[in-house]
């Protein structure tokens, strides 16, 4: 659902009734992963997919019946083999599809709107419903922030919000999208004996995250392709290098941000931005430079750090960190 989060927030600034069909599970080939979403407000205009095009129609009339009947559903879709014009998927795979109304007077719908608002203004945000359980609690959500706070309520016992926040506060910090099963209480889903433990609440999780940002240090020539190719995988690109007549948005038209600043000094200075999805490239290859980024580097959360450099380069630096502890 947070994939369309922007135009969905808009509807409901607009008040709109609306049902959202998310993707809760994928099995063998599917075209859209967990997350996947399509919604239709009650004007009957559809934004977003599920899958590509080959059961678009049939669960827009799902999301129509959750509309007028205010009940969220589960629905399988697969593939058809007596007859291939049956509603299926000609993929070959199975994909589970929760249907939830977000209508006015829908109780849950702040913690709805709460949780498009953050998304659609890039803010990192989860969002937990329930898919498998008992009835009465199918559908409801948790609007989850990064540090583990929420809003909302799942209706069950008060153990299962506390434990729910926490697992997807976990998630959020991965950017992970996904199923959880937790019992009905909170606790684990399996005892200590290995057994299930009492009545069980399966939940999606959505993730959504800002890009997670790529850093290069030193605005040479390398730098110019790995930015093209952190780009195309999705970064958030910042160059940096203490000189100003090479760090010029000419030489690197793709990034995102150019900065003029000696590389350690900035990386202390936004040090609170890098999380454990950023990727840090020192291609400086000066010892002036990469000696200061790297041993404050170290001790960042960060996903990679790559130093750049020729054997001899890489041997001397290493030395310089040894002496630097």
């Amino acid at each position: 659902m947070l994939d369309i989060a922007e135009e969905l927030h808009r509807w409901a600034g607009q008040r709109r009734d609306f049902a959202v069909a998310t993707v809760v599970a994928v099995s063998g080939s599917g075209p859209r992963q967990p997350g996947a979403a399509l919604a239709v407000d009650s004007e009957g205009t559809a934004i977003g997919s599920v899958s590509g095009g080959c059961v678009e129609g049939a669960v827009y009339e799902l999301c129509q019946q959750a509309l007028a009947d205010g009940r969220s559903v589960v629905e399988r879709f697969g593939y058809s083999d007596e007859d291939a014009f049956a509603v299926g998927l000609t993929c070959g795979g199975v994909i589970d599809i929760l249907v939830t109304p977000v209508r006015t007077d829908t109780p849950g719908r702040p913690v709805f709107e709460a949780a498009l608002a953050a998304a659609a203004s890039g803010e990192a945000t989860a969002f937990a419903r329930i898919i498998e359980g008992p009835a009465e609690l199918k559908g409801r959500a948790l609007y989850v922030r990064s540090d583990g706070s929420y809003d909302g309520g799942l209706g069950g016992h008060p153990g299962l919000d506390h434990t729910v926040a926490g697992e997807a506060a976990a998630m959020l910090d991965g950017g992970r999208t996904g199923t959880l099963t937790l019992g009905a209480d909170g606790s684990c889903a399996l005892g200590e004996d290995g057994t299930q433990a009492g009545e069980l609440v399966t939940l999606l999780v959505e993730s959504s995250v800002p890009a997670p940002r790529m850093i290069v240090f030193g605005a040479i020539d390398f730098a110019s392709a790995l930015v093209r190719v952190g780009k195309f995988l999705g970064y958030h690109v910042t160059v940096c290098d203490a000189r100003p007549v090479f760090a010029t948005r000419t030489r690197f038209p793709e990034a995102d941000d150019i900065v003029v600043e000696w590389p350690h000094k900035f990386l202390e200075r936004t040090r609170a931005e890098v999380d454990g999805r950023t990727v840090l490239c020192v291609l400086t290859h000066d010892a002036k430079f990469d000696v200061p980024l790297i041993k404050l580097a170290l001790t960042l959360p960060v996903a990679y750090i790559g130093a750049m450099g020729s054997r001899r380069t890489h041997e001397d630096r290493n030395r310089r960190l040894r002496e630097v502890g």
